[in-house]
């Protein structure tokens, strides 16, 4: 079984504190630590599950600076056969259409029986590389992906739906799936295995290995910290006192 992994590198947001650039486009990185996306992790996972059960090869691709670099290792230090880095330095502003577009022209010559990317990058939030890669590939797809069977030429795939409601979709292969995050336990690499990966080839693509078809992607225009609404009041005093508060804010607002 051939497979390929999307896999991008993110700063890790979630405890920092953000601040955004003099440009206006981008935020400051000095002081943030980068590491693997963490849906593409699980999606990632999940391809060395296939791998360890029908055999073939794993290729990771990722649209990145040479720091994305440390993340194809990795991903070839768990059981990856094959690493791809497109130059992201030579495409400019990116966005998800025009990331699609690119990875769908690394990856025209390479075969594959299932695609696999993270359901959302957690930088951007966008939802759109995986869907539009496939649209690009002409394969058929699915989002939001909790479970995947193989069975011969059919993949039989579960996705959620809003209200916890599971979806059951069986597709014909060659298929591109976005996994969920859950959809399975990421193992660590070992530092046996990141020691052999440090010195496995990386193949780069650049401006000059990729066809420049005019591609439309949208433009930046300018990132903010999203405005700080009113805060909650928090009301003191004896009950009486708290009652008295909380009837006369709800007259205030009109309610009664």
């Amino acid at each position: 079984m051939d497979l390929i992994v999307c896999l991008k590198r993110v700063p890790q947001t979630a405890e920092a504190e953000v601040q955004i650039g003099p440009s206006g486009k981008e935020i400051v990185r000095d002081r943030l630590t980068f590491d693997m996306n963490e849906a593409d992790s699980y999606a990632l996972e999940e391809a060395i599950l296939l791998k360890e059960k029908f055999g073939g090869t794993i290729t990771v691709i990722s649209l990145g600076l040479p720091d994305a670099e440390d993340t194809l290792r990795i991903a070839l230090a768990k059981g990856a056969d094959h690493a791809i880095r497109i130059k992201a330095e030579d495409f400019g502003e990116l966005d998800g259409f025009k990331t699609a577009s690119l990875l769908k022209d690394a990856l025209v010559n390479v075969k594959f029986d299932v695609l696999l990317t993270g359901c959302v990058a957690t930088d951007d939030s966008l939802y759109q590389v995986g869907p539009v890669l496939a649209e690009l590939l002409g394969a058929p797809h699915a989002t939001l992906v909790g479970k995947i069977e193989i069975a011969g030429e059919k993949a039989h795939v579960n996705r959620e739906l809003e209200g916890g409601l599971i979806e059951h979709l069986e597709m014909s292969l060659p298929a591109v799936f976005a996994v969920q995050t859950g959809i399975n336990e990421p193992r660590y690499a070992s530092l046996i295995a990141i020691r052999r990966a440090a010195g496995k080839e990386i193949k780069l693509l650049g401006k000059d290995d990729i066809p420049s078809e005019h591609r439309v992607n949208s433009t930046l225009e300018k990132l903010f910290v999203p405005p700080a609404g009113k805060r909650a009041e928090i009301m003191t005093g004896t009950a009486d006192e708290v009652s008295a508060r909380t009837a006369s804010l709800i007259k205030e607002k009109g309610l009664i």
